[in-house]
């Protein structure tokens, strides 16, 4: 009879994924609230998992206290609301001071409410300017722009009115609208959420900057939804827009510029410009902003091939465009972190002088330099050195200083970790601001004389300080308490260092142990896995929760409920992905067959295996989705010898049927030989381990049919396999219960040999009934 794992591991592990660990850890995330211009600012402190108090800070004072009389605003808004509350479960998360923050206002499901902070009275307030979701609201708090039947329109938040800014959009060809590429197309439309325009407000809210997108002519795919939302038995074909590496046509837009006073639009002189995976008007991923004065606004033109960058600077009266840069490269340009939009380009516009920031790694190195926006000639350097400017922060353009967070500066540290420097804009007297060795996430104040940092690392719990940006120490804020994490077993990531398969290259990680680590006993290793190039794939900062993309994400892979099953977990970052010189980043140039130094992995694990004796060299798996799909696939095919079981989720085995954007970024453009070797299918005759693909059937990121093409291919092969194929779920299955609970057991029957409880039932977040 074969032996099975105790449910209690099962059990143990749930308790651990990350939607059941994100109260868990207490005053973790300290967010400062400035109030107006002033150095003061509020934030929410935790008392407990289900209660919060609300703290002011005075830095000029060096005072901290209660932001108001909890029990006093509790007993009054039970008074005027007839519904119970105690001191520290007041019903809103956020609030504004008003009349010298001697009353505050704050929402209780969408109805505002004013409070007396004297007297201790609340009142409702009655608001006629309701915001819908699909709207962007102007600065000034008057106008909403939307778009209808593709086009834009304003409603007036004042008089009600609605004014029509387009007439002439058509599908397809419309206005406000993100590319069908932007991977969402399908979800919003089966969910039927309308998301607000890509626009762009003016800071003094007198004109609009947004687009109109074609995509007429550009490539059509199919999603094939085999049982339908509504039950009824006939499948649906739902149709959208998605350019292939090679094709024709892409996604182009023409800039716009909306008078609200006038109701005059005026096209920027400026052939279209290729959109990219969303549109440059995106909040998360914007390459376009307005200038201070709201005179300019300036965008970035990328090649198709991601060699070329121009810095365009428009006037917002004319529509004249001219180009004051352009930078050139043999290899993927980034200007936004490398994130794809998840931090934000290092590019500021310097209203006092006309002068503008730049970044580049032209040098091999990521650095900023400052041009003269008139002349569009270089005027200093402003960083330099073999390390890398990861974000700028903020620019005082008064004092001219620059605030910036940058790794790899400080020697003996792990260069991925982010510092806070501030530096002159003509390079001189570059200081460091956090001494602490760990991750630093930085928020200063509106006049930059002070920030808030939380300092952090994967084995050193969350500090909050309060310092000038002088870098002097002001006070503490809060020290994390992880009691309850640590309760539920979560077990302490330890970091690492190893060599690259090169022999040279130092490479990071960190290795998560098995619970209930017994001594003379191997554990089999799993590689949590990410095999893009524009991402680091290790935490850096204490991590404990996840994030929300169609329901929460982990970025670990669900390290700490494998632990719990008796897993060791590596994760890392090999060549060929950012944070590091250029040349590091540049293995993956034309390579994408190297899934991000996936060679590198398996010479870290011969490194692993023989500096921690419980680590099993011969019982090692692997997972991921998506760019970790691909890698976990590619893994099992070209390392046999060290991967013996994958989960390979939504992976994009080959990128001649991926996003446009992605394989000509990284792969350069197609060429029959620069892509055949990329493809997985290739290599399917190599399976001698377990492969278990999966895919939801739903997937408008990565289409399903790279999932059947690998089926095809192994079938063709003759080769035993495992498939999974998840009705109505989107890329994001990651956080599919039914997704985790069968990649549990996967690994439980082929790495540890023995039987998971049948069926084990993980508790869904999204749908908990």
């Amino acid at each position: 009879m074969k032996l099975s794992i105790d449910r209690k591991h099962y059990e143990r592990a749930e308790k651990l994924l990350v939607w059941n660990t994100l109260k868990d850890v207490l005053n973790g995330k300290v967010i400062p609230n400035w109030i107006g211009e002033s150095e003061c600012f509020w934030y929410q402190r935790d008392i407990n998992t289900d209660s919060k108090q609300f703290i002011v800070v005075d830095p000029i004072r060096r005072l901290k206290k209660e932001a108001f009389d909890h029990e006093k605003l509790a007993k009054a808004l039970s008074h005027s609301i007839g519904k119970p509350f105690t001191s520290y479960d007041l019903p809103f998360d956020s609030f504004s001071y008003l009349k010298n923050e001697h009353s505050i206002q704050f929402s209780i499901e969408e109805t505002s409410w004013l409070c007396n902070l004297q007297q201790y009275e609340c009142k409702m307030l009655e608001t006629n300017k309701k915001i819908f979701p699909h709207e962007i609201c102007s600065p000034d708090g008057d106008w909403t722009v939307f778009t209808k039947d593709h086009n834009l329109y304003l409603r007036n938040l004042n008089t009600k009115e609605v004014k029509t800014l387009t007439i002439d959009g058509e599908p397809y060809y419309d206005y406000g609208s993100q590319p069908e590429a932007s991977t969402s197309a399908i979800f919003e439309r089966l969910y039927q959420q309308q998301p607000p325009p890509v626009a762009l407000w003016s800071p003094n809210s007198k004109k609009i900057v947004s687009h109109r997108l074609d995509q007429r002519k550009v490539r059509t795919l199919h999603l094939l939804q085999y049982v339908p939302q509504n039950q009824a038995g006939e499948p649906e074909a739902h149709a959208y827009r998605y350019p292939l590496v090679g094709d024709k046509y892409v996604p182009l837009i023409e800039f716009y510029i909306f008078d609200i006073e006038k109701g005059s639009a005026i096209q920027v002189d400026f052939d279209p410009i290729i959109s990219g995976m969303v549109s440059p008007l995106t909040e998360y991923s914007q390459t376009a902003f307005w200038t201070e004065d709201s005179n300019s606004f300036y965008f970035l033109n990328f090649s198709r091939d991601y060699r070329v960058v121009q810095f365009i600077l428009v006037d917002s009266e004319t529509g004249k465009a001219r180009i004051l840069l352009e930078e050139q490269s043999d290899s993927f340009i980034f200007t936004d972190l490398y994130n794809l939009g998840f931090g934000g380009v290092n590019i500021r516009w310097i209203n006092k002088s006309n002068d503008f920031i730049w970044h580049s790694e032209r040098d091999g190195w990521s650095h900023l330099y400052l041009y003269d926006g008139n002349t569009g000639q270089l005027k200093n350097r402003i960083t330099s050195g073999e390390w890398g400017v990861r974000q700028i922060i903020s620019v005082d353009e008064e004092k001219e200083w620059l605030y910036f967070t940058a790794g790899g500066r400080e020697s003996d540290r792990d260069p991925y970790l982010q510092h806070l420097y501030r530096v002159r804009f003509d390079g001189t007297e570059l200081m460091l601001l956090t001494p602490e060795d760990a991750e630093h996430d930085v928020f200063i104040s509106p006049n930059n004389n002070y920030f808030v940092d939380t300092y952090s690392r994967v084995d050193l719990p969350p500090q909050t300080i309060l310092r000038k940006t002088d870098g002097s120490f002001v006070c503490n804020l809060e020290k994390a308490n992880v009691e309850r994490l640590m309760e539920k077993g979560y077990s302490i990531p330890k970091r690492f260092k190893v060599k690259a398969a090169d022999g040279v290259t130092d490479l990071y990680g960190i290795l998560i142990q098995p619970a209930n680590l017994t001594k003379n006993k191997k554990y089999p290793v799993l590689d949590s896995f990410y095999g893009g190039p524009q991402l680091t794939h290790t935490p850096k900062k204490f991590t404990w929760g996840g994030e929300f993309i169609e329901g929460p994400v982990d970025f670990t892979g669900g390290a700490q409920a494998f632990a719990q099953l008796g897993f060791a977990v590596l994760i890392m970052d090999g060549r060929g992905t950012p944070y590091r010189s250029k040349s590091f980043h540049d293995y993956s140039n034309g390579n994408l067959e190297r899934a991000a130094g996936l060679e590198d992995h398996v010479a870290a694990l011969k490194q692993l295996t023989q500096r921690f004796p419980f680590l099993d060299k011969n019982s090692v798996g692997i997972y991921g989705e998506s760019g970790g799909g691909y890698g976990a696939a590619r893994a099992i095919l070209s390392y046999p010898e060290t991967y013996k079981v994958a989960v390979a989720g939504c992976g994009n085995h080959d990128q001649r049927y991926y996003l446009a954007f992605w394989g000509e970024r990284f792969q350069g453009m197609y060429d029959p030989e620069l892509y055949k070797e990329q493809d997985n299918t290739l290599l399917v005759s190599h399976l001698k381990g377990k492969l278990l693909l999966v895919t939801g059937d739903m997937d408008d990121n990565v289409h399903p049919s790279l999932t059947i093409r690998m089926v095809h291919a192994l079938t063709k092969a003759n080769k035993d396999f495992d498939l999974m194929i998840l009705p109505n779920r989107h890329h994001g299955i990651g956080a599919d219960v039914y997704y985790i609970r069968r990649r549990w057991d996967y690994f439980v029957q082929h790495l540890l040999k023995v039987e998971p409880p049948k069926e084990y039932s993980i508790k869904d977040p999204m749908y908990p009934g």
